[in-house]
């Protein structure tokens, strides 16, 4: 075989139509053998020999793609000083493009000898990285770049969503081309949510522990391929097939208006500590890629309670990071990120520290920096709660939302001061520093917890399927009041069950900020009482598409709250509320004002009582004080929105004729379809919102202005 001295970047395998250059960082490595493996198994071994900047790389003509390869690295092993080389280890490309196999848990894979290396070769059961071929028809795909204020987003799983799909063909079912199904899409589109946020599709490892219990790491979030889309979610090959139906499911979803936002997972690896299996970093270079104990090298500190944490202040664990990110942009054409953990990429030293050098990175990049960055922004460190305190280019999971919006509906005391905060895009957290409702990724619940309908019928869990006596997952729900302080028979108890999911789902929809719903939530899916399902790839996690009349409904009442909401900029405002200050004389009233039941202006006790349980919000449309995307002022309808999270109905009196003189009801929790009367309620008179209720009533805009779509 000739082979040519190549180039040194870009790094990984790239085909350029004639040949394909490899390229491989290693600080420490003495010696690179880059392996290539035929369509038989059988390997052939071409030694690396040149290294610029410690990048070893080769160039070989007539090797294409759907060619697997691996290296094995020469070097100390020195674990006390951070080193881990083993050239027995066949190793994974971190740069690999697609990737073929899966570890199968055996011996070979690991460390295990008492002094030094294992000498076992671990090539018959690792994962191998494979050339992929770049071109791809886009024909005239666009980035569909829809304004913050417009967003919705749907979590799922490309399994769980459509795993049991009866329109999807079985063999496409859990696949990258099952979602890709027009079926699929018909379903995302007329929900009217505008995003996917896909649970990770890098490239994953199964768990030897899982693989145990005869379970499976289903949520996916232990990545070893930071560039290939994880191969078991391909329905038609893993030999690079897996990146084109990839691109193809991008392409049909952005057809349909549809975002694709990746949930990525870069805050560690699927090696684990040093009892984890030596798949791919280790075994190049332990001491560069991981965050290893100061002093006490031969142990990794963990930030994340997975064994490792990636070392982020390394300048090549910075590059293999942006380049993916860009890569994902650029070559796979989605829209956004969602970052697993995202104050241990925070972590330069000790501290989370918001001005890292990561975020410097993505500030000033053109690529990445333009696309839509969403943090969960805590890890399991000392200090790693940082809701609030990301860049202004950051969106982030509003963990705080979540939890006072339970609360609230649980009928909580003192909870709901925060709750008015929440309801309005949570600028106690973000307005500080300038930032817009927009920062704030509103939910109720997650992939991580209970689904929407087992969060209000189950008061413990139930995750003794997962094989750890139920000790895992969140200890306590807290009870929802289906008992002493609510009904007691069966068929009352369901209908509040059926209740309570239409107020957190209005709530949800109708609050400032950008919603995100998890999938299924809409379809009252359940995991009977299982509130961490990571390991259960099977009809605990997926999808039942077997619909009830109720589940109908539900997702009839969704869709129409989000129809709702895309039709009001005053429920999607772009930027915070004034509050108590009118506009100017010809608008005597604010943009926002809270009421009493009794149509009285809250005041600071009526906040602090512990029991205020109901409480009206007016959203005044003709003081938007926004303008559309051309510059003119914009109006809206306005709206009233009577609140009652306490177990017994509340009397309301609608406010005097200067707020609007006839109000139309929009959205009632308490019919079992969430379906108004359509009757008017004229000003000043009163109107029974239900126990545990929502009432959203409207009145039309006063102003000429015309109504436009709002921008970022």
């Amino acid at each position: 075989m000739r082979i040519r001295t190549g180039r040194p970047y870009p790094l990984g395998a790239v085909f350029d139509g004639e040949g394909t250059n490899f390229a491989l960082f290693t600080e420490v490595a003495e010696r690179v053998d880059l392996v290539l493996i035929d369509a038989l198994g059988v390997p052939r071994t071409v030694t690396l020999t040149e290294v610029d900047g410690f990048v070893w790389h080769c160039y070989l003509p007539g090797v294409g793609p759907g060619q697997r390869y691996g290296y094995r690295v020469h070097g100390p092993w020195d674990p006390v000083a951070g080193h881990r080389c083993n050239p027995a280890k066949l190793l994974l490309d971190p740069y690999a493009r697609a990737v073929d196999g899966q570890p199968d848990n055996d011996a070979s894979l690991f460390e295990r000898a008492a002094h030094g290396p294992d000498p076992a070769d671990s090539a018959d059961h690792t994962l191998l990285g494979v050339v992929t071929d770049p071109f791809f028809d886009w024909g005239y795909d666009r980035p569909p770049m829809r304004p913050y204020a417009e967003t919705v987003i749907y979590e799922a799983h490309v399994r769980g969503l459509t795993r049991t799909h009866p329109e999807v063909p079985a063999e496409l079912r859990g696949t990258y081309a099952g979602l890709a199904h027009p079926a699929v899409i018909k379903h995302l589109t007329s929900l009217g949510v505008t995003a996917v946020e896909l649970m990770p599709v890098h490239q994953f490892v199964q768990d030897g522990f899982l693989r145990d219990r005869g379970l499976s790491n289903y949520w996916g979030y232990n990545t070893i391929g930071f560039f290939a889309p994880h191969n078991a979610y391909a329905a038609h090959g893993t030999r690079g097939e897996q990146v084109t139906e990839f691109k193809s499911m991008v392409k049909a979803l952005h057809a349909a208006g549809l975002e694709v936002i990746l949930d990525v997972v870069y805050n560690h690896t699927a090696e684990g500590n040093g009892f984890g299996p030596t798949l791919s970093f280790r075994g190049i270079d332990n001491a560069s890629y991981y965050r290893l104990v100061e002093g006490d090298q031969a142990h990794y500190y963990d930030t994340t309670g997975t064994g490792n944490s990636l070392l982020m202040r390394h300048p090549n664990v910075l590059q293999l990071i942006m380049d993916s990110l860009r890569y994902w942009v650029t070559e796979m054409r989605v829209d956004g990120f969602r970052f697993d953990l995202a104050a241990t990429l925070a972590r330069q030293f000790h501290e989370v520290d918001r001005l890292s050098a990561f975020f410097d990175l993505i500030q000033q990049d053109p690529v990445v920096g333009r696309v839509k960055l969403i943090a969960e922004p805590w890890d399991v460190g000392e200090g790693g709660y940082q809701v609030g305190n990301f860049p202004p280019l950051w969106s982030e999971w509003n963990g705080k939302y979540r939890d006072c919006v339970r609360d609230f509906w649980r009928s909580g005391d003192h909870t709901l001061g925060e709750f008015a905060s929440r309801l309005t895009g949570s600028s106690d957290l973000y307005q500080h520093d300038r930032r817009r409702p927009r920062a704030s990724i509103n939910f109720v619940t997650a992939h991580d917890g209970f689904t929407l309908r087992d969060l209000v019928s189950y008061n413990d869990k139930h995750n003794e399927a997962n094989g750890e006596d139920n000790k895992d997952g969140e200890s306590t729900n807290r009870s929802w009041n289906c008992g002493a302080e609510g009904p007691t028979d069966d068929e009352g108890v369901l209908e509040l069950r059926a209740r309570q999911q239409r107020n957190l789902l209005a709530t949800l929809l109708l609050s400032q900020g950008i919603p995100m719903l998890a999938h299924g939530d809409e379809l009252g899916r359940t995991q009977l009482g299982n509130n961490n399902a990571y390991c259960q790839d099977n009809e605990v996690s997926w999808i039942d598409w077997r619909l009830s009349e109720e589940q109908r409904e539900l997702m009839d009442f969704t869709r129409r709250a989000i129809e709702l909401r895309a039709a009001h900029p005053v429920l999607r405002r772009r930027r915070f509320f004034l509050g108590d200050t009118p506009r100017d004389e010809h608008q005597p009233l604010p943009d926002l004002m809270w009421l009493r039941p009794d149509a009285g202006e809250m005041t600071d006790e009526d906040w602090l009582r512990p029991d205020a349980h109901a409480v009206a919000v007016f959203l005044n449309g003709d003081a938007i004080a926004e303008p559309d995307p051309y510059g003119d002022p914009m109006v809206d309808d306005s709206f009233l929105l009577l609140l009652n999270s306490h177990w017994e109905p509340v009397t309301f009196r609608l406010p005097d004729v200067s707020y609007g003189e006839r109000w139309t009801v929009r959205i009632d929790t308490a019919d079992p379809q969430g379906l108004p009367d359509e009757s008017e309620r004229k000003a000043d008179t009163e109107v029974c919102v239900e126990a545990r209720s929502l009432l959203l009533l409207s009145r039309p805009h006063r102003g000429e202005a015309v109504k436009a779509r709002s921008a970022f």
